[in-house]
């Protein structure tokens, strides 16, 4: 089964609450997957004017910080930042970091009349949501944490438009899909590694999971998302190893390539989920 990044998902998801195609709850339960309750933690004084006092932990729950930010929302967009390329990303400094670590965020756009004077941020224009991740358990029985941490962002990041179309996007990732699978069977990762085939298998046959998205998604932005999760799963797999018996240059000359190509999924990915509707 295929998945999507976590900010893809509540990205896809916002969209459709905004637009009254999916409710809060619907929101929660494909957000949340297999996870453990999400949290928000609202960080730093500006986000006091309009955020609620948090429990003990200093977090809230997702579901009331939703039930707040949908109302008042009036745009969502997603950025997948990796060094040398973080169009889109906007905010203090702290925030960029942890979207940075993260390589993933998402920015709710607040409407005109919802937006609010805070601190030394002066106008709240958007609110930019990280998640942190932590895993725990063991391999019979693993569990996962996730906190959402929110700041607030003076201005609303500039829409990623030089992500490219999502035609384009969708043209050069069945160029980059084929590029992937060959570089998968020039490895030849099943003879030499026990656990590839059926990951392989699992990666070619797999579709994305029913709730990485909602049904309003327009199916040509559902197909391109399902393809660059594809991408990145080959990419993420052949990467791991070099392979049986290839010399230093050829691992070199293969890694970069795979690079590429796991960047043309990251940037269509982030396409089709900014794509307007």
């Amino acid at each position: 089964m295929l998945d999507l990044p976590r900010s893809v998902r509540l990205a896809l998801w916002l969209r459709a609450g905004i637009e009254g195609r999916a409710t809060v709850d619907e929101v929660l339960r494909a957000v949340r997957g297999d996870d453990e309750p999400h949290t928000v933690d609202w960080v730093g004084d500006d986000t006091a004017a309009w955020a609620p006092a948090p429990g003990d932990d200093g977090t809230e729950d997702l579901r009331p910080a939703l039930e707040r930010l949908l109302p008042r929302a009036a745009g969502v967009r997603v950025v997948l930042p990796v060094p040398g390329d973080v169009v889109g990303l906007r905010g203090p400094s702290a925030m960029i970091k942890a979207a940075m670590d993260a390589g993933e965020c998402v920015f709710v756009d607040l409407s005109p009349n919802t937006r609010v004077t805070a601190g030394a941020s002066g106008s709240v224009d958007a609110v930019g949501l990280v998640p942190e991740v932590t895993e725990f358990g063991s391999w019979l029985e693993p569990g996962t944490m996730v906190t959402w941490r929110a700041w607030s962002v003076a201005a609303a990041p500039a829409p990623a438009g030089d992500m490219g179309s999502l035609a384009d996007a969708d043209r050069m990732l069945r160029e980059a899909l084929r590029e992937a699978i060959e570089a998968l069977a020039d490895l030849d990762v099943s003879r030499w590694r026990e656990d590839a085939s059926d990951r392989i298998a699992a990666i070619r046959d797999g579709g994305l999971d029913r709730r990485a998205a909602p049904g309003s998604t327009p199916p040509r932005a559902l197909r391109v998302l399902a393809s660059a999760s594809r991408v990145r799963a080959i990419v993420d797999l052949a990467t791991q190893d070099d392979g049986a018996a290839i010399v230093g240059w050829q691992a070199n000359v293969r890694r970069a390539a795979l690079r590429d190509v796991g960047e043309v999924a990251r940037r269509a990915m982030v396409a089709a989920t900014n794509a307007p509707r």
